[in-house]
């Protein structure tokens, strides 16, 4: 007879693991995305640049990166499936991305092209690791607990990367307190230290996820023939779902927004003459809002829906969008950062949800290929646009306005997608 209270001990494990992947890899997005090495890139390893094209070059350093992996990621997750290997992809771009983190620390002043090269890998790690391990989420939770358990990793993503960076602060703004000498080997050992924790906290999701089926048998095919072949397999199938692939032509549209103001907003901020200590400062304050109101967006999905909830974030990212373009000073930037805090936890939690339950389990890595095609290849045109279009005007303020078409764009999208039909059409 099956112990049914020792799976139950087992599935909680694995959960509590999943969103601890969460808290681990948060801190790359904090400190490394978000945070410190955009001032970092600005101030010591592009010194020599004027600060516009500081600015564009880490838009498009950021754009080089998201190009790779969006031609990665849909080949690595029909492999995945096939091979039924999620978990061992999972583990080798959680460790690129660690090994290139840590390696940040030997970047010193002028070497821009060094730190860009590290920060495409380190980059690729982090999104392809993401793409695996989001696509376990529909097999380990329930459809009653989805929403919640993908609630729950934004949540401690935030606090567990916010504790770090807070860490972090210190360390960069009281070097003598740690034992460090000066405030840029604070900075470059902030760096390794993203790369430890990301590390220590992903080992209990590698210890307690278990991969589930057996392989399938390759036919004597190479692993790379059987990702195309398994590409334009699911191209073909994905006409059955035509609700799930409207949802990610609209994920594509305003998740780009929201990645690009989250990897551009600091290096904006310094741009325009913002203090560091108030740039990280605000920062460190989106992370302990959106913990909160990560789980608040939870709640109130229960009670209105996860698409329209979806609605109210992009909503209040017109808002910031337009906001950025007049932000003037330090408050302003502290006011952006808590507007972004509330939205940007439960906007991606509940689209990583909504689309999870409008994916067929059994093709949920190849599906998350594809929302890895929609997020990280359309991931390439928010900072080139943002880029470009400071290049072109001489201003990052017309760079930041120009986002707010992703997300005018992505709501009217959005508006037309049926999910009662997109989970009917994924159970059949």
């Amino acid at each position: 007879m099956k112990d049914t209270s020792l799976d139950n001990l087992k599935k909680k494990r694995t959960i509590r693991g999943w969103v601890m992947y969460d808290w681990a890899n948060s801190a790359f997005a904090t400190t490394i995305m978000a945070a410190v090495l955009p001032i970092f890139y600005t101030d010591v390893a592009a010194s020599g640049l004027e600060n516009t094209k500081a600015t564009s070059y880490w838009g498009y350093t950021t754009s080089i990166a998201m190009l790779i992996i969006a031609i990665l990621v849909p080949i690595l997750g029909a492999i995945s499936d096939h091979s039924k290997a999620k978990k061992k992809f999972l583990r080798f771009f959680a460790f690129m991305g660690i090994i290139a983190t840590s390696l940040l620390i030997f970047v010193s002043t002028g070497d821009y092209l060094l730190c860009s090269v590290l920060f495409i890998f380190g980059n690729i790690g982090f999104s392809g690791a993401n793409v695996f391990y989001d696509s376990f989420l529909p097999v380990i939770a329930d459809k009653d607990e989805i929403d919640y358990v993908s609630s729950k990793g934004f949540a401690m993503g935030y606090l567990g990367g916010g504790l770090l960076l807070i860490v972090n602060l210190l360390m960069i703004q009281m070097p003598h307190l740690f034992f460090i000498p000066n405030t840029l080997w604070a900075t470059r050992i902030s760096f390794l230290t993203v790369g430890i924790w990301w590390f220590i906290f992903s080992i209990p999701l590698l210890r307690n996820l278990k991969e589930e089926g057996v392989p399938e048998d390759k036919n004597n095919k190479s692993y790379v023939a059987i990702g195309f072949s398994r590409i334009f397999k699911t191209f073909k199938e994905i006409k059955k779902y035509k609700e799930l692939f409207k949802f990610l032509m609209a994920f594509w549209l305003y998740n780009d927004g929201i990645g690009t103001i989250m990897r551009m907003a600091t290096i904006y901020g310094r741009e325009i003459g913002i203090g560091k200590t108030d740039l990280i400062g605000a920062l460190l304050l989106t992370q302990f809002v959106g913990f909160p109101f990560s789980f608040l967006f939870g709640y109130i999905a229960k009670k209105i829906g996860a698409k329209k909830s979806i609605y109210i974030s992009l909503t209040v990212y017109i808002i910031i969008v337009t906001w950025g373009y007049f932000l003037d000073s330090a408050l302003d930037f502290w006011i952006l950062a808590v507007l972004v805090g509330t939205v940007q936890g439960g906007s991606q939690a509940l689209s990583r949800s909504l689309y999870g339950s409008m994916v067929p389990k059994n093709k949920s890595a190849e599906f998350y290929g594809f929302l890895g095609i929609s997020s990280k290849f359309a991931a390439i045109f928010g900072p080139f646009t943002f880029a470009l279009v400071a290049d072109l005007t001489g201003s990052s303020r017309y760079g930041i306005f120009s986002l707010i078409l992703f997300f005018i764009v992505g709501l009217i999208i959005l508006s037309r997608v049926n999910e009662d039909e997109g989970r009917k059409v994924a159970q059949l």
